[in-house]
């Protein structure tokens, strides 16, 4: 929770950890004669204790997100008393009046008399309440609600949403809800195996190329960005490794083709724009891409019973590439100072190892001797994945210094 009361005004939040960083360089500035003890005062002061996250921000985004669904639920369930219009117009005026009031909190903190963290809240629920308001134009309308492009409107309008306003909040509820509508045209064009597989890198491309752009042109973009890229990466390896999942049906449909280009220029523009080591990441996705998509193309067969060689060596590359990228990707954690990025590594090799276990092992090792197997997997998974970030924040500690 958050270890403050009240900020001072005009400083900037930093996390305790940064906050010790930070006196201890300027101690050894004043020691070297870089500085004068007033200026390292003056500097320190400049900055306030915060933690990144707290209870009480974690209760504002929970409750925003709670009400915005709660506002589509009405809209499908409750409001069937109201006439057509009187729904649309019902709705709209709830998504208008969230989102001056999320614009008046926001104009409130700026000038110090109100918390971020409210406004924030508030304007989630504007852009949740948005989707409501899409929905319930196409029920008046009496557009089918099963079609993938209301879904895409309203993703349109969050992302211009949060754009306009420089808020996470609406541009996540746009990236999530951007991400639905694509799979969800992608499945609906052309249904195949292989083009869930390129759905899933193409948002993942996406991502990470949008990402080292935006650090040049929006930096407060660009987590959320690379963190979708990872999502998507991670989300599109473990489906191409997946034994059933084939080729059959895959044909090349609008969607599809215009999402692999979109996710090239993006790869292209991510490279060129980004700088330092950021402009690796939106590469690497097209690399792990590549990869995946020879996992789908290297068919074994889609039957679980009676494994032979070539299915364990399936099994065994699948598993060995989802290692090498869930450790990259928690890296990329680490480099980043992300650990949501580090938190969806963890989760996404556990998922994928328990999955695999079952898959392969079950079919060979019966009862409680499969639990030790899965058991001691977890164990040498678990130590080689800590290891290999403990080295990594290890050798960057020592760089830093």
């Amino acid at each position: 929770m958050d270890t403050r009361v009240t900020s001072p005004t005009g400083t900037r939040p930093a996390t305790p950890h940064q906050l010790t960083w930070l006196g201890t360089q300027l101690d050894a500035w004043c020691e070297e004669g870089l500085l004068e003890r007033d200026q390292a005062a003056a500097i320190r002061g400049r900055y306030h204790a915060s933690r990144r996250v707290s209870v009480g921000r974690l209760l504002l985004a929970l409750g925003g997100a709670f009400v915005g669904i709660g506002l589509i639920w009405l809209v499908a369930a409750n409001l069937d008393q109201l006439p057509p219009l009187g729904r649309f117009l019902a709705v709209t005026a709830i998504w208008l009046a969230l989102l001056a009031a999320g614009e008046a909190l926001a104009a409130r903190h700026r000038a110090g008399a109100g918390p971020r963290a409210l406004a924030e809240s508030v304007r989630l629920v504007a852009a949740l309440a948005f989707g409501a308001t899409i929905f319930q134009a196409a029920q008046s309308l009496q557009v089918p609600a099963y079609e993938p492009k209301l879904v895409g409107l309203w993703a349109a309008g969050a992302l211009l949403h949060g754009y306009a306003v420089g808020s996470i909040g609406p541009l996540a509820v746009g990236q999530l809800a951007g991400s639905v509508w694509f799979i969800w045209q992608v499945g609906y064009d052309e249904p195949s195996g292989l083009s869930v597989v390129l759905a899933l890198f193409v948002l993942s491309g996406l991502g990470l190329g949008l990402a080292a752009v935006h650090q040049r042109l929006r930096p407060d973009f660009e987590s959320s960005y690379r963190e979708l890229g990872a999502l998507f990466g991670l989300a599109g390896l473990f489906a191409a490794a997946l034994p059933f999942l084939t080729t059959d049906d895959f044909g090349w449909s609008l969607g599809t083709a215009v999402g692999v280009t979109a996710a090239l220029l993006a790869v292209v523009a991510g490279a060129v724009l980004g700088r330092g080591d950021v402009r690796i990441e939106p590469v690497a996705a097209a690399a792990v891409a590549l990869v995946a998509v020879g996992l789908v193309l290297w068919d074994t067969g889609a039957e679980t019973t009676g494994l032979d060689v070539a299915d364990w060596l399936h099994a065994l590359t699948s598993v060995g590439v989802y290692v090498v990228v869930a450790v990259g990707v928690a890296a990329l954690g680490t480099l980043r100072d992300s650990w949501r990025l580090t938190a969806l590594a963890t989760a996404a090799i556990v998922v994928f190892t328990t999955f695999q276990s079952f898959a392969v092992f079950a079919e060979i090792i019966q009862g409680a001797w499969l639990f030790v197997l899965l058991g001691l997997v977890f164990l040498g998974t678990g130590f080689l994945f800590d290891r290999a970030r403990r080295e990594l924040a290890a050798a960057l500690e020592g760089e830093s210094r």
